[in-house]
């Protein structure tokens, strides 16, 4: 058997740390600085397009690009993470953030933005992929759910506060402000950073970068049950949620008539949902185990999309029933998320970097393609996005209800 097949136990992982307020800020302040960046900028479309002279809908290219970077850079960061250390790598790659966002404060045409956006994908993906690896380097077991289970409540409140931030800061100070906010935090996050954690992956645990390598250890990890069953459910799992980011604008303003500032407490009111089910995460996996406690969650957000998709083939489609399915399939994702990103990662902590740089990867690819398939042109937004949540969330149910035990061979 191989080396990643066999990993290293978790006797060889450095001491754990307690995990602190402080700790948990800065992992989240990582986690979220990608959602942060993509959604504070949504409710400036309008002032965009109008400041460059081109359709409000031609803008939809800074997500695509944003999205397309940031899954392929995920592939190198954790590699080059687990041969120099996370701490370089992360701060270079906040840097460069810091770079993209400046370039999209002085923007003064859609490429030069397209190109900015690009930037900020490049550097941001370093924080979100090493802030999974941090973790893991720190952390085992019931600690590690907890930990990621208290980073995901930050990565959701980003999506959900910084439509509200990106709203204010559109008409108090204009749109280029947004960017200027955003490289702000991130100077903020990586000073945080560089105080308060530090190196995690000691020289001693650092492999040599080697391209065959690498992909051999890609290939390996996509063959391993441990890894690839809980990483796919969690993908799938975060397809509904960004099929939901996605297709909530048609659904709100366009259909239902909210305001720019109704759609932004609307998603506001959503992080409390994640927050409770992220604090309940770890507590039901101490008692009912990590993958049944990641089923029960699959199976409520599978539920939420039943829902949506039911109440749309009844002609119910009210803000009502739309806030219902949308609370069951949110604490369904809030729960099954972080558990099943424990589930993936914890196997594998000599390779922290490059499984939670894979792991990234999946999720952004599936992101991409769930907000592709909720917002399908000629698609009733409602039926769509209830489609995509529970034929999504019930094949999630059946991976991870697979034998995880062992890798593939």
């Amino acid at each position: 058997m191989s080396a990643m097949a066999g990993e290293v136990p978790a006797a060889s992982s450095p001491r754990q740390r307690r995990l602190t307020g402080g700790l948990l800020l800065v992992l989240g302040g990582l986690a979220a600085m990608g959602a942060l960046s993509t959604n504070i900028i949504l409710p400036s479309f309008p002032s965009i397009a109008s400041s460059f002279g081109v359709p409000t809908a031609e803008l939809g290219i800074t997500l695509s690009v944003f999205f397309l970077v940031f899954a392929l850079a995920q592939l190198f960061v954790g590699p080059l993470s687990d041969r120099f250390g996370r701490r370089v790598v992360v701060l270079c790659g906040l840097a460069l953030f810091l770079a993209g966002s400046l370039l999209g404060a002085a923007a003064t045409g859609l490429g030069t933005l397209v190109a900015a956006r690009g930037i900020q994908a490049l550097g941001v993906s370093a924080a979100s992929v090493l802030a999974r690896a941090i973790a893991r380097d720190l952390f085992e077991g019931e600690a590690l759910a907890r930990a990621l289970s208290l980073t995901m409540v930050a990565m959701a409140a980003a999506p959900g506060f910084s439509p509200l931030l990106g709203s204010a800061l559109d008409h108090l100070f204009g749109w280029r402000s947004a960017f200027v906010v955003v490289g702000l935090l991130g100077i903020l996050v990586a000073g945080l950073y560089a105080r308060g954690i530090g190196e995690t992956h000691p020289a001693a645990r650092r492999r040599p970068i080697a391209p065959r390598s690498i992909l051999a250890a890609y290939r390996e990890l996509g063959a391993d049950r441990r890894f690839v069953l809980p990483a796919l459910a969690v993908s799938l799992v975060m397809s509904g949620l960004f099929g939901m980011f996605a297709a909530t604008p048609a659904i709100l303003m366009e259909r239902l008539g909210f305001s720019t500032v109704e759609f932004g407490l609307f998603f506001a009111a959503t992080v409390f949902l994640v927050f409770a089910a992220g604090l309940a995460a770890p507590r039901l996996a101490r008692r009912f185990g990590l993958k049944g406690t990641a089923l029960a969650g699959l199976g409520l957000a599978f539920a939420g999309g039943a829902l949506l998709l039911g109440f749309s083939l009844a002609g119910m489609e009210a803000i009502g029933p739309f806030a219902v399915a949308n609370a069951v399939f949110l604490l369904g994702m809030g729960l099954a998320n972080p558990l099943g990103t424990a589930l993936a990662l914890s196997p594998f902590g000599a390779r922290a970097g490059l499984a939670s740089a894979l792991l990234g990867f999946l999720q952004m690819a599936g992101a991409g393609i769930g907000a592709a398939l909720a917002t399908s042109a000629g698609a009733d937004p409602f039926r769509a996005l209830g489609l995509v949540q529970a034929v999504f969330g019930g094949v999630a149910i059946l991976l991870l209800a697979l034998p995880i035990g062992r890798a593939v061979r």
